[in-house]
């Protein structure tokens, strides 16, 4: 797929141009590979001993400032690498670490991954909450249960419960209790931002199909609203560029719901949540949102935002 550079054609991203002072920058970074990342599994090990082992592999490793669990490795696949498959490490876009640790667990709690299949968020969790308290992974497709079953074991996550259910009408009736100290709902979505490493991730995507996907969203958070204590934190994150998906889908929710957007800092560079598109004005607290785009970090691409529930 050969990205077009010219706004008025129907590459599915050209509509993103008023976003960006710098979309040049934007699409030439798409056509570049993207770095190969892995988080340190602090459940298995720490950092300096996962560098030492895949240094001792012939692999050279740059650790991430802003998070030294992230390591950037030069190969394709480190899960040919024998810390992957002792799990100290997990192959993980660097961008992707950054909803958990919104969600910011604490040992003891109880948390909510709504959409947790294949694992790297859930697993991560549990590495945040030092294996204390539980992590409630749950996943609507069956078939990408066992990928998460199999990394969790790897890992050595032992505080995770995994369900099969359709999250947007979620219940803990199996478990001895209502409601969850956090959730995070990195919901599915159209993945435009995972372009850089799926290069086909563009099919099917644009408006109709963003405001389709918005639906679902829009229900699984609303879910997770409703699970979450007064108090608790809700984190919505998304891998995909659309306002459809991202800013409306949390303007929708914080309208409908007791819960309200809340600031956080991140240490990459980010432009804020955007508060109009296509006419439609958002809650101006959506630019307390982050906006994480591929040409900023040399990552992909990627939303978040955090709730908190009144």
């Amino acid at each position: 797929y050969s990205l077009c550079r010219q706004a008025g054609s129907m590459d599915p991203l050209a509509r993103y141009e008023p976003l960006l002072d710098d979309f040049e920058a934007f699409v030439d970074a798409l056509h570049r590979p993207l770095p190969t990342t892995v988080r340190v599994n602090t459940i298995k090990t720490e950092p300096s001993r996962a560098i030492q082992a895949l240094e001792s592999d012939g692999l050279s490793i740059h650790q991430r400032d802003w998070n030294p669990n992230v390591l950037e490795i030069d190969t394709e696949k480190p899960g040919n690498t024998w810390p992957y498959v002792h799990g100290w490490i997990h192959g993980q876009e660097e961008v992707s670490t950054i909803p958990p640790r919104i969600v910011d667990p604490k040992p003891g709690e109880i948390v909510w991954a709504a959409a947790a299949a294949p694992g790297g968020k859930a697993t991560q969790l549990a590495a945040l909450m030092d294996e204390s308290g539980l992590v409630l992974a749950n996943d609507d497709n069956l078939g990408r249960l066992s990928a998460l079953r199999a990394n969790a074991d790897r890992l050595g996550v032992t505080s995770m419960a995994v369900t099969n259910q359709d999250a947007r009408i979620f219940s803990t009736r199996e478990f001895d209790f209502d409601t969850v100290d956090r959730a995070l709902v990195d919901a599915p979505c159209t993945c435009e931002g995972t372009f850089r490493k799926s290069p086909d991730a563009l099919d099917g995507t644009g408006p109709d199909a963003s405001a389709s996907m918005a639906a679902i969203q829009r229900d699984i958070l609303e879910r997770a609203v409703a699970m979450t204590k007064s108090g608790g934190t809700v984190v919505y994150s998304t891998c995909t560029f659309a306002p459809e998906e991202n800013e409306g889908v949390v303007d929708e929710v914080i309208t409908e719901t007791d819960s309200r957007i809340v600031p956080f800092e991140i240490a990459l560079d980010h432009d804020p949540g955007i508060t109009e598109w296509n006419g439609q004005t958002y809650d101006e607290t959506l630019e307390d949102t982050k906006r994480l785009y591929p040409h900023r970090n040399d990552t992909g691409g990627f939303y978040v935002a955090k709730l908190e529930i009144l």
